[in-house]
């Protein structure tokens, strides 16, 4: 496990990092083979399930041995009112947290009285297993109870990726050799709002002072608005309304007990808990199995017994397809995903494992999102609030694009549905156009602090690449007409109104006052990542309109009378798109991150104490502003998104400078380094990165694992796999047509890779050796055509395509030393300083 302090900057050597005496290899499980009371919050996210809508986390069922009990719902927030210390025109007004929903996981057992608790049961025999074919969390038990007695057990749980609002359950308990009182109690609790049963220290989340928390509310969250138990029915209801948010809550939850052995059952429902008990008088031999089938459905403003009465029709539905029918459908459904988004790595059985888990965490993520976002720690933690970032359409939707563009496309139409919810905000901020929120659930802006948050424009240009990415991959041209275009055209309105034009001899475009991705430096002028996407972002807007006015007049009418289009506004975009300000320092031969980067001292990051850090912990923000550090990729990122507007000497330059001097704080830095590296020729520092970011949350690398999967992570580890060591780009993201090329940076140590794209209903597999690459059509007919190292090469249905590779690209060896020391053009060195504030040795104590 990484040391408390956080992650070193430097990314640690390639190695297998987990315990395999407690988790043992298998490539399609996450297997644990001892139980340990010692980092609950990391395994109950690793052994989360869900399906993009409904998560639970890998809480054991008996619920005593928890760090956070958490079952969420995509998009179900409880608003509040952000409190500044010192008011100003435009902050952000009100925040929203995801709302811990009631949690049905619980079932709880007793032995002759006696409660199974994993932290002190005498447990003979351990195994929980996240299988990634089938999607469901098994766990299997030998029980020795106080009193002597065996009882094995075996439990299952599954959130539906087939249907959205179900999850299932099953608990078998068996007495291997004497007879025993059992008592089963199934519940569904209320844990928002009810305080703990079982521990005096309240570990429910809370800020604590770290921004990738959520908040904590300390008043009452869901109030009651339905409660129900009935004993012969096994049915338990429960609906609820968030105080302020008004959202609305309805859960069932249904139970079958099969057994030879005599029972009763007992029901009791209050406005917290509703729970069904059963006792059972089991004989040697005998076998109890509880099923338990959950639905969950919510809404903005639904009532909560007509939210209860969908979930009665869900579990009708479930009930006539049977259990057996239900874990089939799942398997069915995983299937399917497997065949589309399966990257193989063959002899490296822990890669392979961890791939799969990384790949099957995205699915988790999002797949069945649909009308709401991919929130940074999808369903498994109520991290960063429950909050959806601008990581989803940089690192999540090119996987979702290339793999499952049913799931792209429904997250643009989820950013699609807040456009006016931006044209607001843009209002706000005396800007036309739309400025969509840095962090949101509802659309609102919630980041209290802007310098970090609002001022992080580039949003805009990042969901328009997304945007062009999925259009050009898939010739949705037909979602693009109708809606999409309102983006292209709302985000090019900001970029115009917000930038300015400079004649210094030559005309040029500049955006002022804003963050890029390195949360490290705030409000300056003219990022590079964000003029280079804010480029982009103006010349495809234009491009996208012309092409509407000439395709499709009807449509291109239609956006007129929507956004009130001027025939000269595309022509202003594009010349400012010409004109746009890419800062270059001459004599150093780099892409400044900013106007005035280099203009900063270093920070010394070989001498900061890993005590330190992450940075952002343990000095005040105006500290770290003051010194060239980044907490994220962030010159690096425009180098891989617009590659090719950088020549192959200028992206070597900047990689080498910039990746010294990134702290890796941010879980969303590795990948994108490592794609880089790979690229340019660092071979040996590109696997590096992929393993670091790899094992981010396996091995709970941020410290922070326990509050949620990193998703953004896992979705760049699919583009290091696919774009870093396959090689694959998109260069019709540019115009949104297809222009696919490949030049693959196979690792030394790996015999080959394996990975699939879909394009234009096209399915290929890509098979990266040392020596050649393979292009097979998997499904649909094609033909396609990729430029392969500067040569076209078309693979249609039937036949595989063989193309000789010379080598793997460059390949340097070690990595790029720190730029500490160097002059600037004026003369001056740039030193490399740890901010202490303590005095030099020896000087005077001043005291008042």
């Amino acid at each position: 496990m990484t040391p408390p302090g956080g992650p070193s900057h430097k990314a640690p050597q390639s190695r297998d990092p987990l315990d395999r005496t407690r988790f043992p290899l298998d490539e399609w499980r996450l297997v644990e083979k001892r139980f340990s009371a010692d980092d609950l919050g990391v395994t109950e996210s690793l052994f989360s399930v869900g399906n993009g809508y409904l998560g639970m986390r890998g809480n054991f069922s008996e619920s005593r041995d928890a760090h956070v009990d958490g079952t969420y719902v995509n998009g179900f927030h409880e608003t509040w009112p952000i409190l500044h210390a010192e008011e100003a025109y435009g902050f952000a007004r009100v925040g929203q947290t995801i709302v811990n929903a009631p949690d049905p996981k619980v079932i709880r057992l007793y032995v002759d009285d006696e409660p199974l608790q994993m932290s002190t049961a005498d447990l003979r025999e351990y195994e929980r297993s996240l299988d990634f074919r089938d999607g469901v969390l098994t766990r299997q038990l030998l029980w020795r109870t106080p009193g002597g007695k065996r009882v094995r057990i075996r439990s299952r749980r599954m959130v539906s990726l087939a249907q959205r609002h179900l999850a299932v359950m099953t608990f078998e308990v068996s007495m291997i050799d004497q007879r025993a009182s059992l008592v089963l109690s199934s519940q569904v609790l209320n844990r928002q709002d009810k305080p703990s049963e079982f521990r005096e220290d309240d570990r429910t989340e809370g800020s604590m002072g770290d921004p990738r928390k959520a908040d904590r509310f300390n008043r009452r969250v869901l109030e009651p608005r339905l409660a129900s138990a009935d004993a012969e029915s096994g049915r338990l209801r429960l609906g609820y309304e968030c105080a302020d948010s008004k959202m609305t809550l309805g859960i069932v939850a249904d139970h079958q007990l099969d057994t030879d052995a005599p029972y009763d059952a007992q029901a009791h429902a209050d406005d917290d808990l509703a729970k069904v008990i059963y006792r059972i008088a089991a004989e040697p031999g005998q076998t109890v199995t509880l099923t338990k089938l959950v639905a969950v459905h919510t809404a903005a403003s639904v009532p909560a017994r007509e939210l209860i009465d969908r979930c009665e029709r869900t579990l009708g539905r479930a009930a006539d397809e049977g259990v057996d029918g239900l874990f089939a459908e799942q398997r069915e459904w995983l299937d399917r995903f497997w065949a589309r988004c399966d990257v193989e790595v063959p002899g490296h059985p822990d890669v392979q494992q961890a791939i799969r888990w990384n790949l099957f965490a995205l699915a988790q993520a999002s797949a069945r999102a649909e009308t709401q976002g991919v929130a940074a720690k999808g369903v498994t933690g109520s991290g960063y609030g429950g909050h959806y970032f601008w990581d989803t359409e940089i690192y999540v939707m090119p996987f979702l694009t290339y793999t499952m563009p049913y799931a792209a496309r429904n997250a643009l139409r989820f950013r699609y549905g807040l456009l006016d919810h931006a044209r607001i905000r843009a209002r706000e901020l005396a800007q036309r156009g739309a400025l969509f929120p840095w962090r949101t659930i509802n659309g609102n802006e919630a980041s209290a602090y802007y310098a970090a948050g609002t001022a992080q424009y580039h949003i805009d240009a990042d969901i328009a690449y997304a945007l062009s990415q999925y259009v050009g991959a898939t010739g949705d041209d037909d979602f693009l007409a109708r809606e999409a275009i309102d983006i292209f055209v709302e985000t090019a309105r900001l970029w115009a109104d917000l930038g300015f034009w400079r004649d210094e001899g030559t005309r040029t475009f500049h955006i002022h006052g804003v963050t890029g991705p390195d949360e490290y430096t705030t409000v300056v002028n003219d990022n590079l990542y964000t003029n280079v996407l804010a480029r982009f972002n103006l010349r495809r807007a234009a491009q996208a309109v012309w092409q509407l006015q000439r395709d499709d007049p009807a449509a291109y009418d239609d956006l007129v009378r929507r956004t009130g289009l001027q025939e000269e506004e595309p022509s202003e975009w594009a010349e400012a798109a010409k004109g746009m300000n890419i800062p270059f320092d001459d004599y150093l031969g780099i892409h400044p991150q900013d106007m005035h980067f280099l203009e900063r001292e270093m920070w010394d990051l070989e001498r900061t104490p890993l005590d330190k850090r992450p940075l952002l912990l343990h000095y005040h923000p105006l500290v770290i502003y003051r010194f060239q550090v980044l907490k994220q990729a962030d010159v690096v990122l425009a180098l891989y998104l617009q590659g090719e507007e950088f020549t192959a000497e200028q992206k070597k330059a900047d990689f080498e400078y910039y990746d010294p001097i990134t702290t890796g704080d941010s879980t969303l830095s590795a990948v994108v380094q490592s794609i880089i590296a790979a690229e340019v020729g660092y071979h040996e520092l590109a696997l590096r990165y992929f393993h670091s970011a790899l094992f981010v949350d396996l091995d709970n690398r941020h410290n922070n694992t326990a509050d949620g999967v990193h998703v953004a992570s896992t979705g760049g580890v699919w583009s290091t796999l696919v774009a870093g060591f396959g090689g694959f780009r998109d260069l019709g993201v540019q115009c949104g047509d297809g222009q696919w090329t490949i030049d693959p940076r196979l690792p030394e140590s790996w015999e080959s890779l394996v990975y699939r794209v879909t394009l234009r209903g096209t399915r290929v597999r890509v098979t990266v050796r040392a020596d050649e690459l393979e292009l097979f059509v998997e499904e649909g007919e094609g033909p396609l055509t990729f430029s392969v190292r500067g040569e076209d090469v078309v693979v249609k249905h039937g036949a595989a395509v063989v193309v000789p590779l010379d080598g793997q690209g460059p390949r340097l060896d070690g990595e790029p030393q720190n730029p500490a020391g160097i002059q600037r053009a004026d003369g001056t060195v740039i030193s490399a300083i740890v901010p202490s504030g303590e005095d030099p040795p020896g000087a005077p104590l001043m005291m008042a």
